[in-house]
């Protein structure tokens, strides 16, 4: 039997395909294989690995410049729209009172009564006062307050009124308004010395 193994290990060597000599010379660079592409990027040119990082680089460069110029661009639009119609919310507020005061100048031509008319007035005041603090605006409480300097504005000083109205408000000229807690109008006021 080992003769026979030995023809058949014989007649497989010769049916196998035999490789003709490659010359060197007319070999042409092929595609890298899978195999060659996963090589480490130690392996690969330095230079080529420079060159694809730099590429990488430069694209997410222009990707972050494009990107915050449309976000500059956005912002610029929107602050546009802000100052055109920033105003909105408080006008529609507003036009309720300005529909009531209308209706009572029309109801003022029929009567003579200056009752009545106050009445209106007052109405017309506490609807304004609480439409505006719906928008967020308060006002400056004055009445027997220490004067300070970041609410009030003194446009008098009062002498002679004693040493417990030194440094308090005694009057106030012009009422003050804070918007969100910021001063938007300070109060004018008369302080004793």
């Amino acid at each position: 039997m080992n003769e026979e193994n030995k023809n058949m290990e014989e007649e497989e060597l010769n049916n196998t395909p035999q490789e003709e000599p490659v010359n060197e010379a007319e070999t042409v660079e092929a595609e890298p294989t899978e195999k060659e592409a996963e090589t480490p990027a130690e392996e690969r040119d330095p230079l080529d690995v420079a060159l694809e990082e730099i590429a990488s680089l430069k694209d997410k460069y222009l990707r972050q410049v494009a990107e915050f110029d449309n976000y500059r661009k956005r912002t610029l639009k929107e602050r546009a729209e802000l100052i055109l119609n920033g105003g909105e919310k408080t006008i529609v507020a507003m036009l309720p009172v300005v529909d009531d005061m209308e209706r009572a100048l029309q109801n003022g031509q029929k009567t003579d009564d200056p009752q009545v008319l106050r009445e209106g007035m007052e109405i017309i005041y506490h609807k304004m006062m609480k439409t505006l603090e719906g928008l967020g605006v308060k006002k400056i409480e004055t009445e027997g307050a220490d004067f300070d300097t970041d609410l009030h504005d003194a446009e008098a000083l009062v002498p002679g009124m004693g040493d417990d109205k030194k440094g308090k408000v005694i009057d106030c000229l012009t009422t003050g308004y804070k918007l969100n807690d910021k001063v938007i109008r300070h109060a004018k006021v008369a302080v004793g010395s």
